[in-house]
């Protein structure tokens, strides 16, 4: 699969740790480092603008690192950026919440992409019971 990458940092494109890597590394993109205080959110981003094929999303997850590294969690959760997010103002960013103080230097690794097919459109039938079988949840 091919995607449509602008760089605008000062850093080597997305690329995968190991050969074994199930994303891509996403890095931070900033001139001075991030400082950050417990509780202070910021949008680090990435100098990345990303256009992905007709059909695909990209799922932004943290690194298994993020959180001992940084110290930080991703604020959504889970990303999902559409094929439609891909304009020259569209930059991909990892949406950042520090849980204690830290500090994020130019070039870190902080988060990771998957590409993945869109989810088919589903059609909604709305009913009145669903099935006999509870599991009690």
């Amino acid at each position: 699969m091919e995607v449509k990458i602008v760089n605008k940092s000062n850093h080597r494109l997305p690329e995968y740790a190991t050969s074994g890597s199930a994303g891509m590394d996403l890095k931070a993109n900033t001139t001075e480092p991030i400082v950050l205080g417990p509780l202070e959110r910021q949008m680090i981003p990435t100098g990345l603008y990303i256009a992905l094929p007709e059909g695909y999303e990209a799922n932004i997850v943290p690194r298994s690192s993020t959180y001992k590294n940084f110290g930080i969690l991703q604020t959504n959760s889970y990303g999902v950026i559409d094929n439609s997010y891909s304009g020259d103002n569209d930059q991909w960013g990892f949406p950042a919440l520090a849980m204690r103080d830290t500090i994020i230097q130019k070039g870190e690794r902080i988060c990771q992409f998957r590409i993945n097919k869109r989810m088919e459109d589903v059609e909604v039938e709305f009913v009145e019971k669903l099935n006999d079988i509870s599991r009690g949840g």
